[in-house]
């Protein structure tokens, strides 16, 4: 058919040996299903009457079947390659199964060779271990035997020595004799074991006394003279004996016997005590700067050994520094005392602060033992006065105080006295606060708080009789009820002054409340450790062992007295200092709104206006209020270029849709807004911010909040949104809190009754 057709020619030739592989299924679509497209056109083109569609349908049917044939031919290709490698697969397998069986073989002999292998190493590790084993044996008795033959050369070499030895003390040559000891000592070291082990070194002790002895004139020779040579060999006899803290005690005897004598003389002249302190110190000083050049030619640790003569030396001064100090102390009278005090402490800083320097010049890093030790001995003779320093700076107080009278004779002069005496009080206080620094460093607040409530309890007393003194001269008491009213205008003029004057003391109380505690932050805070807790007993501990694993100290200026003599006292200083640090932190502190303070618990019940803004929105809403001041000369001056500008740059923090725009009037004022409402949005971000608040904290926020809300009133300008809701919600009682949030946002809403711990 496909040659009547005229697709074929002549139907394929074969060879007769070609086996066919058998016929695949017949494909149940015809080639002229693979293309859709080309199906449609050829019955389309067959279905045509015109010839020209006949003869395409031709060509398509015959390009058609010559795809099939092409393909039909790649498959038979591939069909015979694959036949081909099965052939030689098929004659290869047996070879393949050849060698397999051989390798079994070889594994299987290899395996029993292993075998044997294993069991002669087994063998090989007995035999080893036994030979080791006589090795150690044969070692330690070589130890033992060369031990014994030590031991028999030392004893003999113990005997030599020994019996020679009183012929080199003859000698009385020094390096000679410590020769003979050190090797004697060196033999004993070996006869541990000895039955007389004991009785000789009894022996050895009492030869090197009688060496010690002998040297003893030349070693004070050679450290009165400052004979570097002859010192260098001591120190080389000494150590070999083991005798080195011995040489050292003539040392520190023979320089403290210099400076002791020294002291005497100071004692003896008519020099008042400060001056002779003086005196003893410069000393002190010029010998501590001598010898460290002197001691490292000699010593190793010259700077313990200049350190450790200073120690002695205070220790030993007669009469004592205590003794001294009492005594010029009792020679001042109660009205001088602490002044004294103060006097003969500054001369001792200034001595201390010397050697800090001296210390801190040299390379070599003292030994912090040692160095304490002398901070000690040093500042000890004070400690007594400092512990009761309270009682000190009361009595003085009270006395100056004293000589500050109140009342006079006419009542002009005793309102100008009134008037006069704030600056005094204050002054007075601000002394004690320089001296309890000056004396204690700090550690003397809980005194200087008790001296200081005793001078305000004592100038309150005072004013009051004034007052009453003041009232009885204008007859102001006493007065009968029917009796005429006359006006008396210069009574009311006194009246107004002395109100002035409580005025004037109210807010230099102010000023000297937060004078003081920082004051006492800046000095003492240095004693408190970050993980000090008041709640917890092993807090001061803590910080003790905290500070001691510090890298880097400092004995001079952790100097503590008040740990050491008052434990109890330093434990209140601390709890002080952690409420300071408290207050002084910032807004949204954990510490200070989260944790009910000392007496909050009584405080809750008091209404709110009894609380007072606290100190940071104080120093906020001052600093707002001293704005337009400062942006004065932008109000006064006109710029219109200025005024352009900032228009056209438009400030942050632009007004609230709704509100009110006095501030927009001129360029100051817009300055003014922008920084109103950027303090108002940032404090209520950082309000926000707050974990916890207790139900004082909540009143105290609410507090500062209307502070705050009253200076932007005073200046014109409108309170935040935000603001205004969250000082709602922190007055608001927790019973009527989600009634007072349905108008409020609801996040913000959410957000301040977390902090309050009630119901939204």
């Amino acid at each position: 058919m496909l040659r009547k057709q005229g697709i074929i020619k002549q139907d394929p030739k074969l060879p007769a040996d070609k086996i066919l592989p058998p016929p695949s299924p017949w494909p149940r679509s015809s080639i002229f299903d693979a293309d859709e497209e080309k199906s449609k056109l050829l019955t389309r083109l067959l279905k045509s009457s015109h010839p020209e569609d006949l003869q395409a349908a031709n060509r398509l049917i015959k390009s058609l079947v010559k795809e099939e044939q092409e393909r039909s031919e790649k498959a038979s290709r591939r069909a015979s390659a694959v036949e081909e490698t099965s052939l030689q697969a098929l004659q290869n397998m047996p070879r393949v199964l050849r060698d397999v069986e051989a390798l079994r073989q070889e594994a299987s002999f290899l395996r029993e060779q292993m075998v044997l292998v294993k069991e002669d190493i087994r063998k090989f590790e007995q035999d080893t271990s036994q030979s080791m084993q006589v090795l150690v044996d044969i070692d330690q008795v070589k130890s033992r035997m060369q031990l014994a033959a030590q031991s028999l050369q030392e004893a003999d070499k113990w005997s030599t020595l020994s019996a020679d030895i009183e012929e080199t003390f003859k000698t009385q040559d020094v390096a000679v004799i410590s020769a003979k000891l050190t090797g004697m000592q060196n033999s004993l070291a070996m006869l541990v074991d000895t039955a007389d082990y004991s009785e000789k070194c009894v022996y050895l002790e009492a030869l090197k006394n009688r060496l010690e002895a002998l040297a003893s004139p030349q070693i004070v020779a050679a450290f009165t003279s400052q004979s570097v040579d002859q010192a260098k060999v001591f120190v080389k006899v000494f150590t070999e004996i083991d005798r080195m803290p011995q040489l050292l005690a003539y040392y520190y005897r023979c320089h403290k016997a210099q400076l002791l004598a020294a002291w005497q003389e100071l004692c003896q002249s008519d020099l008042p005590l400060d001056q002779q302190l003086a005196g003893l110190y410069d000393t002190l000083l010029g010998a501590w700067h001598t010898q460290i050049q002197w001691a490292s030619q000699v010593f190793r640790n010259p700077h313990e050994v200049a350190t450790v003569l200073l120690i002695q030396t205070l220790g030993d001064l007669a009469p004592s520094l205590p003794a001294c100090l009492s005594a010029g102390v009792e020679q001042a009278g109660p009205e001088l005392e602490l002044s004294r005090l103060l006097d003969f402490h500054a001369t001792t800083t200034h001595f201390a602060k010397g050697l800090e320097m001296a210390l801190l010049s040299h390379s070599h890093e003292p030994s912090l033992v040692r160095v304490a030790e002398l901070v000690d001995a040093v500042y000890s003779p004070y400690a007594p006065y400092q512990l009761k320093y309270g009682d000190l700076e009361t009595s003085s107080l009270l006395i100056q105080m004293s000589a500050v009278p109140l009342e006079h004779g006419e009542v002009i002069d005793c309102v100008q006295e009134l008037g006069h005496s704030a600056n005094k009080l204050f002054g007075l206080a601000s002394a004690a606060v320089d001296r309890c620094v000056r004396f204690t460093n700090g550690l003397g607040t809980c005194g200087l708080l008790m001296a200081l409530k005793s001078l305000f309890a004592k100038y309150v007393s005072d004013f009051s009789s004034a007052l009453q003194s003041v009232r009885k001269k204008c007859r102001l008491d006493g007065a009968p009820p029917d009796a005429l009213f006359q006006e008396d205008w210069t009574a009311f003029q006194n009246s107004i002054r002395i109100i002035a004057t409580c005025g004037e003391l109210l807010r230099q109380c102010g000023d000297f409340e937060q004078q003081l505690a920082n004051r006492i932050l800046s000095t003492a805070g240095k004693y408190l450790s970050d993980s000090y807790s008041p709640r917890s007993l092993t807090g001061l501990q803590d910080s003790v062992l905290t500070d001691r694993k510090a890298p880097s100290r400092n004995p001079w200026q952790e100097h503590n007295y008040l740990q050491r003599g008052s434990p109890a006292e330093f434990a209140s200083l601390m709890e002080i200092l952690h409420s300071l640090k408290v207050r002084a932190g910032p807004p949204h502190s954990r510490e200070s709104w989260s944790t009910a303070g000392v007496g909050e618990s009584l405080a809750d019940g008091l209404p709110a206006f009894s609380l007072t803004p606290l100190e940071y929105i104080s120093n906020i809403g001052q600093y707002i209020m001293s704005l337009p001041l400062n942006l004065e000369p932008f109000v006064t001056q006109e710029d219109s270029a200025l005024e352009l500008a900032l228009h056209a740059g438009k400030l942050p923090f632009p007004p609230e849709q709704g509100d009110e725009l006095p501030e927009l009037d001129n360029m100051a004022d817009n300055w003014l807004g922008s920084i109103a409402r950027a303090t108002m949005q940032t404090y209520c971000d950082v309000i926000l911010q707050i974990p916890t608040l207790t139900p004082h904290s909540t009143k105290q926020l609410a507090t500062d909040i209307d502070y705050l809300i009253n200076v932007m009133d005073a200046l014109g300008l409108q309170p935040s949104r935000p603001l205004q809701s969250v000082v709602t919600l922190l007055k608001a009682k927790p019973e009527d809190f989600r009634l007072t949030s349905r108008g409020q946002p609801r996040r913000l809403a959410a957000t301040v009754a977390a902090m309050r711990g009630v119901d939204c």
